[in-house]
This record gives structure tokens, C-alpha cells and sequence, in this order.
């Protein structure tokens, strides 16, 4: 399942980062790329470890707690430390999946990527080329939205961005493992959980919404990860 998370953050959020950004210290964004990304990927990255990333990095973390969207979508079990990338004219990276594995930072511990995501932090407008490429079994999908929305795209799908022909692109990216590994029935339970709020917002008291409710934590109960 590939999908969009409109205003995650605010306009006054997304000007703040940028804000921020503008005075961070990036470097060669091969630092986190396994041994075959590495060979084409061509950007900017922030160190997980700069203050800067870290700030800007808890405070979409904090958006994406009180997200409903996102919570029903992900069923995140844990979140990567959101990463910050930059795009200059004749950046690009090239067809690659993600690691399936990643160790936190300044941990022992590890996640397994269900799910990845980026976060938009320039304007459509503001730079020329740049769309991430999702391709999946449905087809290939070209990604570009606007300041403080959000993809949200399964880890094992093929993807790109492509070159960065003028402007800059500015984003933020990290991974999502879940408590339902399967894209498959994450995609179930998101339709189901869905229909279960329409159904509520036009009638609270219909005799039905029990039932699917029941259905829904009972699906849940059965294919999650706790």
C-alpha cells in the first residue's frame, strides 16, 4: 500500500525546519547507504547524530504520535530516528530497496523496515525534477507533494528519486517496523479500520459498528507483533 499523509507538519513547521536546515552541516549522504545503494546514491545527508536532525527528527516524531492516518496505516511498533536528505541540480539515486535491517542509533538494538517513508520539505515549485519513483506490482508511481506531507510506501518496493534538474529538494526520511509485518494484511486492517470510522461518523449508533469493531481487534489480535 502506498499512501499519501497530507499536513503532517504545519507551514510554520516546514519554515522553521527549512530554517534549520539552511545552517546544518551535510555531508556525503552515502553514510547510511548499504554497499549497493551506495553505488548510486548521489545527495546530501545530516549525521544522525546532529543536533539539528536529532530536534527536528523528535519533533515529526512527536506529529506523527497524534497522526490517525498514520497510526491506522503503520501500526508502528518502533519508528526510525527520522534522517534529513538535501538534492542539489544533478543529484539523483538511483533503483534500490532498503536494507531490511537497522540498527538504531547509539543502540544494540535493531528493526526490521516494514515500512518507509518520506516527508516533503520543499515546495513542489521550488525545485525541477526530484520525484520519488515507486514502482510495485500495481505499476510505477511518481511521488512529488507539497511542504509537510508525507509518503508512506511498503520497504520492499523497488524505488528511486530522480535527478534533480534545478533547485533544491529538501526531505525527511526513516522506517517504520510494525506491529503487522505483512503489507497484505496492514492494507486489510487499514480498509477495515477506515470503513469502521465512516460508519461512525454517519451514524455512531449503528448496530454494526460493534461487530466490525471486534472484527478489526480481532484481526489485529491475530496477526500482530506486539
Amino acid at each position: 500500500m502506498l499512501l499519501t499523509l497530507p499536513e503532517v507538519l504545519t507551514r510554520e513547521e516546514v519554515l522553521r525546519a527549512r530554517d534549520q536546515l539552511a545552517r546544518a552541516g551535510w555531508s556525503d549522504g552515502r553514510i547510511t547507504a548499504g554497499h549497493q545503494s551506495a553505488r548510486v546514491k548521489r545527495n546530501l545527508q545530516l549525521p544522525d547524530h546532529d543536533p539539528i536532525a536529532r530536534e527536528l527528527g523528535e519533533r515529526i516524531l512527536a506529529q506523527l504520535e497524534s497522526h490517525p492516518l498514520f497510526l491506522s496505516a503503520a501500526l508502528p511498533k518502533v519508528v526510525f530516528p527520522p534522517l534529513f536528505n538535501r538534492y542539489t541540480e544533478g543529484m539523483d539515486f538511483g533503483n534500490h530497496v532498503d536494507n531490511a535491517i537497522r540498527q538504531l542509533p547509539g543502540s544494540a538494538h535493531r528493526i526490521r523496515t516494514d515500512l518507509s517513508a518520506t516527508l516533503f520539505l520543499s515546495d513542489p515549485e521550488a525545485y525541477s525534477g526530484g520525484q520519488l519513483i515507486v514502482e510495485d506490482t500495481y505499476g510505477v508511481h511518481e511521488v512529488k507533494l507539497t511542504a509537510g506531507s508525507m509518503v508512506l510506501y511498503p520497504s520492499s518496493s523497488l524505488h528511486r528519486v530522480a535527478p534533480v534538474t534545478e533547485g533544491e529538494r529538501l526531505a525527511s526520511f526513516f522506517w517504520i517496523q510494525s506491529m503487522v509485518r505483512s503489507d497484505e494484511q496492514r492494507t486489510l486492517l487499514f480498509d477495515l479500520d477506515q470503513s469502521i470510522q465512516r460508519v461512525r461518523e454517519g451514524d455512531p449508533d449503528h448496530p454494526s459498528l460493534v461487530q466490525l469493531t471486534a472484527c478489526y481487534h480481532n484481526l489485529l489480535r491475530m496477526w500482530s507483533e506486539p
